[in-house]
This record gives C-alpha cells, structure tokens and sequence, in this order.
C-alpha cells in the first residue's frame, strides 16, 4: 500500500509540474480582479483530473488483452515525450515562448487542464495498465487529495511573483526529466516476473 501510494504521488507530481504553472497563473488572475475565482480553478483542476483519470482507467482496459511484458513497453510513450520535449528545449535555449491559458470558469479550467492532459494519459494508461484494480483505485485517491494541494500550492504561489518565473524556469526543464524517468520506470517494472 504505501508503495502504491509513493508511486501515485510521483506520478502525479511529475505529470503536473506543468499544471502547476498554470493553475498559479489562473490564481493570479482570479487576485487581479478577474471573472474567475478561486473555487472555479479548484472545481475545474479536479474535473479536468477526473476526466483523464477516466480516460486512462478506460484505455488501460482496452489493453487487457495484450500481455502485461508488452503493455509495459507502453512506458516509452512519456520516455519518448520527454526525450523530445528535452531536445525542443535545447534547441529553443529552454525558451518556449508559449502564451500561458486564461480561463474564465469551472468548464474553462477543465479544459485547459484536459487540454494540456495528453502527458498525463500517456503516463497513467500504462500504469493503469500493470498495476491492479485496488491499487489503481488507491491512485486515484491520492491524484484526488493531491489536485487539493496542488491547487493550495498555487493560490500561494500565485501571490509570490518571484516563485512564479523560478517554477517557470525549472519546470521546462523538470518536466521532460521526470517523463523519461516515469517511463523507464514502467518499462521496467513491466520486465520483473
């Protein structure tokens, strides 16, 4: 149980560094006064969550008919992500230049975070996948006590400018780490008799 639970909160953490960054963002436009407000990016952020835990639990069925030694290989899926998000990085100089999403309600926020959620069902697929119904249930309970942290993070990060641009500046980096780790980790676990 308690490696289940280590292993759904690394997954998570590193599926959502990216989501971090956004949802500080959207807590710094619900301060600036915006339409959005706090409980919105809260009951978006678990929607969005939600619905590609559901996704992934879905597709991790449709592959119960492929033997578990090649549904591992799955894993390198978020290995390949972060090989290629790695070398964009290091071709762009770390710069993606990308304009950060604003969202204006729940329904908003949720799709933002389904939007930037293919990372996520490329990680919990395979992982649904080889692990078994209990602990993916126990996974799913730790994705839903993490997105409550993870959105308390952000509100306080989100009134810290100077945090914002570190989280900014690392997590393009971090994130394509943490997806060739993920992935490594699942193919290697798939290879364990």
């Amino acid at each position: 149980m308690g490696e289940t639970i280590g292993t759904a909160a690394a997954v998570f953490a590193g599926t959502n560094i990216d989501d971090i960054v956004i949802l500080t963002v959207l807590f710094l436009t619900s301060r600036a006064g915006g339409a959005l407000r706090p409980r919105h990016i809260v009951a978006g952020q678990y929607a969005g969550i939600a619905a590609l835990v559901a996704v992934s639990a879905v597709a991790a069925l449709g592959l119960a008919a492929v033997p578990d030694r090649w549904a591992g290989l799955l894993g390198l899926v978020p290995f390949g992500m972060g090989v290629w998000g790695l070398a964009g990085l290091l071709r762009k100089g770390g710069d993606d230049g990308g304009p950060e999403p604003v969202a204006s309600g729940p329904f908003a926020v949720a799709g933002v975070t389904i939007a930037n959620g293919a990372d996520n069902i490329s990680v919990y697929t395979p992982l649904f996948r080889t692990i078994g119904p209990g602990a993916v249930a126990v996974t799913a309970a730790v994705f839903a006590a993490l997105v409550a942290v993870w959105c308390a993070a952000a509100s306080w990060l989100g009134s810290h400018r100077r945090v914002i641009a570190l989280v900014e500046r690392s997590g393009r980096w971090l994130v394509p780490v943490v997806f060739m780790v993920i992935g490594a980790v699942i193919v290697a676990q798939s290879m364990i008799p």
